[in-house]
């Protein structure tokens, strides 16, 4: 018997079954779709993470540092990391204030979702935080001698108060002090519901007219690419070490890319223990299929006799079962694959509000592993076959 015609008696076999083969293919079906499905959705959620922390801005270091007793480092800070040279791409103080954003009769203070975050930072912030501008301009070094009160919106935040007028020119009141709006930057993070682009940025030099201070505490490092960044995190931890007395103050400096790291393998391991439940159905349906055809075994002990007995070889009857087997296995694969994609489109619509897709090696990897157990769990019913005898055979009812 050719290969061909064995195929075709398979196909014929699992047509005149159909529920049989329906209900026997069910536990490959269930196990290729949730495998499909699980690993796709946690796949979907890390590109998402990285995406955000790309918009964000890569290689951040943040820093935080002050010596009690007045003694400002921002400088020497600003220094060290210029000394870098290559390794670093800017530094910028970071420090948060509070307090709504005024224009005529809105403020930020209704805002939906909270007051917009406010930034004392300088030339550098939009460097060191992945922000470009849309319209307007940025910081200059003039704004940060001069400590002008100039501010550059965020685009959630511009929305807000401008609407679609041009907010370039006109002017705000922060904390009630007068702040003409320069610039405004454009929207990274629109569909988020907490985003990043409801903020604002004010020259550093103006922590003392808004925080009552006159020392910077908190920065942002931007290291040149993830390979340097923790290079740049050990120098600028060493410095500081150097510079501040751990009994009159404190330090710390954190990357962010730890942050992505940990998340990378919290959800490689979660994919793996999703991906291993889900391959617990998959050996339910294998145990299935081993069932079904040591049951077909039995009913076409007959046939086998009458092959056997005209000639056909062991190796023969062998391939025949075991190519069923992969048949039923590699058709409920192909029924797992398309429901998993399917399943991966709603599952992703609904967890992640986004258009998730199972990547092609996945799928294929999946149909081949379910033929692959069509054929191991199939051995055994096959051999079984193969081994008897065409006088005991032919006996049977």
């Amino acid at each position: 018997m050719n290969l061909k015609q064995s195929f075709r008696m398979a196909f014929k076999s699992i047509r005149s079954n159909r529920v049989r083969s329906l209900l026997t293919m069910l536990g490959i079906i269930i196990g290729v779709a949730a495998v499909i499905i699980m690993v796709s959705v946690v796949r979907g959620s890390n590109r998402h993470i990285k995406e955000y922390y790309e918009r964000m801005g890569n290689n951040r270091i943040t820093v935080s540092a002050e010596q009690w007793g007045g003694m400002d480092i921002s400088q020497s800070l600003y220094d060290y990391c210029l000394s870098l040279g290559p390794l670093v791409y800017g530094v910028t103080p970071d420090i948060t204030t509070e307090g709504p954003i005024i224009y005529r009769d809105k403020s930020t203070g209704d805002m939906e979702n909270g007051s917009p975050s406010i930034k004392l930072g300088s030339v550098q912030y939009s460097l060191c935080n992945n922000f470009q501008i849309a319209r307007g301009r940025d910081l200059c070094q003039m704004d940060i001698q001069s400590s002008q009160q100039v501010i550059i919106l965020g685009a959630r935040t511009a929305q807000y108060l401008f609407n679609y007028q041009n907010p370039v020119g006109k002017t705000v009141l922060l904390r009630g002090h007068p702040f003409e709006v320069v610039g405004v930057y454009q929207a990274k993070d629109p569909d988020s519901e907490y985003s990043m682009d409801n903020m604002a940025v004010v020259p550093y030099t103006l922590n003392r007219l808004l925080n009552r201070r006159d020392t910077v505490d908190s920065f942002t490092v931007r290291a040149s690419s993830s390979e340097t960044t923790a290079e740049v995190s050990s120098r600028v931890s060493g410095f500081l070490k150097g510079q501040i007395d751990t009994e009159r103050g404190y330090f710390s400096v954190y990357s962010e890319n730890q942050d992505m790291k940990a998340s990378d393998d919290q959800n490689r391991m979660m994919s793996m223990v999703l991906g291993g439940i889900a391959s617990i159905s998959l050996l339910v349906g294998g145990i299935g299929i081993m069932n079904i055809m040591l049951v077909t075994v039995t009913e076409r002990t007959r046939e086998i006799g009458i092959r056997k007995a005209i000639g056909a070889k062991r190796k023969s009857i062998l391939a025949q079962f075991l190519i069923e087997a992969s048949v039923v296995c590699g058709v409920g694969g192909l029924l797992g694959i398309a429901i998993g994609v399917a399943g991966t489109l709603v599952a992703g619509q609904l967890i992640l509000r986004a258009v998730v897709l199972p990547d092609l090696p996945m799928s294929a990897g999946a149909f081949l592993f379910s033929v692959a157990m069509g054929v191991g769990f199939g051995i055994y019913p096959a051999a079984k076959a193969s081994k008897l005898q065409p006088v005991v055979a032919l006996r049977a009812d």
